[in-house]
This record gives C-alpha cells, sequence and structure tokens, in this order.
C-alpha cells in the first residue's frame, strides 16, 4: 500500500461491519459503573498478543449492518450512552455513524488505540496507544481520557511519554493487562500513590462476571 494511504480511514457510509451489539455497564475508566450500549466493529490490524477480542480482528467474517438496523436494536429504556469500540473502530470514516445516532439525541463514546486519523464528532474520547502501532498525534487535542494497559514495568515510562502530549483537563488511568494483574498490582498501586496525577481502572465488568 502506498505510503499516503497507510492507516487511513476506510470509506464507510450507512452500513459497518458489526461484531456485537449489547447493552452492559462499562467496566473501565472514567465512566466505570455506567450503563451503556456497546457498539463493536469487526477490524483491526494492531495486533495485541493480549487482547481480549481477537475474534474482533478479521472484519471479513462480521456481517454489514445498517446504522438504522443498528438503532432498531437499541432498547427503548436504555441509556444514552452508546460506547463505539472495537476491534479498532477508526478503521472506517465514522462521520455518518456520529452524525446519525446524535441526531438520536445520544452521548457517543469512542475507545481506540488512535493508529487511525479521527473520524466523526464525539462526546467522549478514551485513547489507549499500543506499542504495535502508535497513535496519530492529530486525535492528541481532543482526548478526554487517556488509558495505558500495563504489561510490564518499563510501562510505566511509556505511559509518562504520553501523558505529556495529552492536554491539562485529560483523565489518566493505568489498567493491568488481566492475566497478570495481580502480579501488576502492587506496582500500579505503589506509582499512583507516587504520581497521584494518575488513577487506577481496572476490568469491574470481569469481577462481578457481567458480559
Amino acid at each position: 500500500m502506498p505510503a499516503n494511504q497507510k492507516n487511513q480511514p476506510k470509506i464507510a457510509g450507512d452500513a459497518l461491519p458489526v461484531m456485537e451489539a449489547f447493552y452492559t455497564i462499562q467496566g473501565e475508566g472514567y465512566h466505570q459503573g455506567k450503563a451503556a450500549y456497546f457498539i463493536r466493529l469487526g477490524g483491526c490490524d494492531v495486533g495485541c498478543h493480549w487482547c481480549d477480542v481477537k475474534d474482533s480482528w478479521d472484519a471479513d467474517i462480521h456481517p454489514s449492518r445498517t446504522l438504522q438496523q443498528l438503532s432498531d436494536e437499541i432498547p427503548i429504556a436504555s441509556s444514552k450512552i452508546i460506547v463505539c469500540t472495537g476491534g479498532e473502530p477508526l478503521m472506517y470514516n465514522l462521520e455518518s455513524f456520529c452524525m446519525y445516532f446524535h441526531q438520536g439525541g445520544y452521548m457517543l463514546h469512542l475507545e481506540t488505540s488512535g493508529a487511525y486519523e479521527l473520524t466523526g464528532k464525539w462526546d467522549w474520547i478514551c485513547l489507549s496507544p499500543k506499542k504495535f502501532a502508535p497513535p496519530k498525534t492529530t486525535i492528541f487535542p481532543y482526548v478526554n481520557e487517556l488509558k495505558i494497559i500495563i504489561y510490564n514495568k518499563s510501562d510505566f515510562d511509556w505511559a509518562e511519554e504520553y501523558a505529556s502530549a495529552m492536554k491539562d483537563n485529560c483523565h489518566l488511568f493505568l489498567q493491568p493487562e488481566w492475566s497478570k494483574k495481580n502480579k501488576l498490582m502492587p506496582y500500579i498501586v505503589d506509582y499512583v500513590k507516587s504520581n497521584p496525577k494518575w488513577k487506577i481502572s481496572l476490568q469491574i465488568h470481569k469481577f462481578m462476571d457481567v458480559p
């Protein structure tokens, strides 16, 4: 692929590949504990070996669903928060997605690695950068929440590099990689105590056995 086309969002109109869409509790970060409707798009080329939704990587195995179909499936009494996640949702141009659901009165939250250029207008952006595919710096001014997954002790220095690039009111979270949480938590606790600008994010939905 030519260099000027790499990591450019695919054109997306009225339909997107969707792995799953479901109503649940946000289990991570600033909005944890809130009810939200999740739309998980298929497709990701970031390649985190510890990813817990590897089934999302291949977009071709997930059926395309129109924005109208997705809207019709949202429970009437649901929260007005929609979380667009993946996979890597910014693989697609999400301008139409945001326009459609904003017209329906929804608050739109994005969870992304930032590996692709930002598209769409969002009410909340959670950036979780990955070493395998660094984020585009153009997303930095729009990030509300920086969530760093800690897999090794060396990741704290890496986390600080990104924290220094965020706007002053960005919320900073450190989250242990799930399979190593028991080993890493003492280090994370000590780090946050010494650097209180950070907060701890836990995947509370896994502790509560909430899908």
